[in-house]
């Protein structure tokens, strides 16, 4: 397949919120049945989760091995990975993960900030950029 045709299953299958869903799922605990993938999109019956498992293993986001009469579903990222390259180079995609760290660092913080006169740290970050 081409980059092209990659882009034209990987995305749209990312597109939908039950099927990243799925994939968060799979990230969180692989190799989970069928049936226990269904417990995790809100709202979506057994033939809708079977439909987007469908439209993610046909774009190589999951792959699937049949141990009898179960159905076990794991995430490939290789098509993610594929797609981040294309897109960041290595500068960029330093970057963007401190910036995520950041986010959830900032995110998660449990104590309000006080406005204690007396700083408990203080850091400065010089940045040089170019307009």
């Amino acid at each position: 397949m081409t980059t092209s045709e990659d882009d034209d299953t990987v995305l749209p299958a990312l597109a939908h919120s039950g099927r990243r869903a799925l994939l968060d799922a799979l990230h969180a605990r692989d190799g989970q049945s069928v049936s226990d993938l269904g417990e995790v999109p809100p709202g979506l019956g057994r033939h809708a989760v079977l439909k987007h498992l469908g439209v993610l293993e046909d774009a190589g986001l999951v792959t699937t091995h049949k141990t009898g009469r179960t159905r076990l579903c794991y995430l490939n990222p290789v098509p993610l990975v594929a797609l981040a390259q294309r897109w960041l180079d290595d500068y960029a995609l330093d970057w963007g993960r401190a910036l995520n760290q950041l986010k959830t660092t900032t995110e998660r913080r449990q104590t309000p900030m006080t406005t204690n006169p007396v700083p408990l740290h203080r850091h400065a970050v010089i940045i040089d950029a170019t307009p």
